[in-house]
């Protein structure tokens, strides 16, 4: 536990470096610009093919008619865009992870080791091609668990539990890799995931709830649709600062790891493959079993 509040207690300290928030930008414009090409083209037919979806159901349009009763005849307007807002929120969160994976963990990583872990050794165990093909892999494994588990997002609380979860696990699958893979050997990494799933689990879905809360701007309604233009970026920097919280978070505590695993004894299986590899000259005489050549012949 001391890990890992010391390592959480550092990444929001390093968040503040310059060259973090420098970094930062990168990842927000480019999903700026990703987000307002897609509204220009598309914004309009996703809006109207959502409301004819929505008016296809006689329990929706009672919903909306009881709402009206109430005082809320606003909502009838705004239903179908925040609709497609919700629907879209994964597909940003996911991309913005992916740009903050590419884009800023191989610097902040570098960062990481060059202030808290310069004499550490780079061994190197993972490649950039494995390391896309393993980011690749999770994102797809999760956008399959966003599409099966989204009609129990209809369930007012799981809609608030699900998809955080979902965007944690992915976290930890991503960043707690590409945090090892230049500083540790394969051996190592497979090590450190195995011996701190746990913690490395825990990270992430804090990470993901973390990164759940921009969703709260959908909230606000028709102000949020009058606001949109300002309000999406606003949305969108603040996923990418909590990915790259979660990145720095990821990087202090699987590093800090490695140097207690390289600073540790070795296993006592470790030292007996060490002394059968040794050479016959260096091995222990005792460990070496009785001899099996025959003694000189007495002297007549």
């Amino acid at each position: 536990m001391s890990l890992l509040f010391d390592s959480f207690w550092r990444a929001v300290a390093y968040c503040m470096h310059p060259r973090v928030i420098a970094l930062s930008f990168l990842p927000l414009v480019l999903m700026v610009a990703l987000s307002f090409g897609l509204g220009y083209f598309f914004w309009d037919s996703a809006v109207a093919s959502v409301t004819a979806w929505l008016e296809a159901y006689e329990m929706v349009q009672t919903l909306l008619g009881w709402l009206e009763r109430l005082g809320m005849s606003s909502l009838r307007t705004v239903f179908a865009p925040l609709l497609v807002l919700v629907l879209a929120t994964p597909v940003i969160v996911l991309l913005c992870l992916l740009l903050v994976a590419a884009f800023m963990t191989p610097a902040m990583v570098d960062l990481v080791g060059q202030r808290r872990f310069a004499q550490m050794e780079l061994k190197r165990g993972g490649s950039l091609l494995v390391s896309v093909f393993w980011s690749l892999g999770s994102t797809l494994l999760a956008v399959l668990a966003l599409l099966v588990s989204m009609p129990l997002w209809l369930v007012p609380p799981l809609v608030l539990i699900l998809p955080p979860l979902i965007w944690g696990w992915l976290t930890y699958r991503v960043f707690a890799f590409d945090a090892l893979a230049l500083h540790a050997s394969a051996p190592e990494r497979k090590a450190i995931l195995k011996a701190h799933r746990g913690s490395l689990l825990a990270m992430g879905v804090l990470s993901g709830y973390l990164g759940a809360a921009p969703s709260l701007l959908w909230a606000s309604g028709a102000m949020f649709i009058a606001l949109a233009p300002l309000l999406v970026p606003v949305a969108i920097w603040i996923y990418t600062l909590v990915f790259a919280f979660a990145s720095l978070w990821f990087a202090h505590y699987t590093l800090a790891a490695l140097q207690a695993l390289r600073a540790s004894p070795p296993a006592a299986g470790s030292a007996a493959s060490d002394v059968i590899d040794a050479p016959a000259s260096e091995q222990d005489p005792l460990a070496q079993g009785p001899s099996t050549s025959l003694p000189p012949p007495a002297a007549p």
